[in-house]
């Protein structure tokens, strides 16, 4: 699961990674730095609930540290970087590719409609958190705009999962 990860987070090629588990959280990840390098890259994850979403989330935190760690740039005047909070790892996390969008989100306020029918909500939130992001550049209170969007979207009618095709499996007597 880390290694398929990995590849959807080209800032992290190369860069090796130590990854240790917890019992606290679903996961934490650590940047250290000394006199301006980095020393180590760590993200931690909890055994029993490993999934795509929390380890992009973790990655996500590498990156916000690995910007974080560079003084040398104002971090608020580059929109490339993502900006540090868990609201904004989780909404960058979401928009970086489908493949996180297997558990709720855990910091987004959403209803719990949404978050209770996550797998019929998941491509719906990641559309609006790619949007949201589109809005950062003129919209200071974008995370706000996407919990209203949120909050409209499970108000509508309820997407209908494609139903899966019964499997009949012939039997022999």
């Amino acid at each position: 699961m880390i290694e398929r990860s990995l590849q959807l987070f080209p800032e992290l090629q190369g860069a090796i990674i130590t990854v240790g588990y917890t019992r606290k959280h679903l996961g934490s990840a650590t940047v250290i730095y000394r006199k301006r390098i980095i020393m180590r890259l760590i993200i931690r994850l909890k055994v029993r609930k490993v999934t795509y979403q929390t380890i992009g989330h973790e990655l996500t935190h590498l990156i916000q540290g690995l910007a974080h760690g560079d003084r040398s740039v104002s971090r608020a005047a580059d929109p490339a970087t993502v900006p540090s909070g868990e609201t904004q790892c989780d909404i960058w996390t979401l928009a970086r590719a489908p493949l996180f969008c297997d558990d709720p989100p855990t910091y987004i306020k959403m209803p719990r409609l949404i978050r209770d029918h996550w797998p019929e909500y998941a491509n719906r939130v990641r559309d609006l958190c790619i949007a949201a992001i589109e809005k950062r550049h003129s919209h200071r209170f974008y995370i706000r705009w996407l919990e209203d969007e949120l909050r409209k979207l499970a108000k509508t009618a309820r997407p209908t999962r494609p139903q899966a095709d019964q499997l009949l499996l012939p039997f022999v007597s």
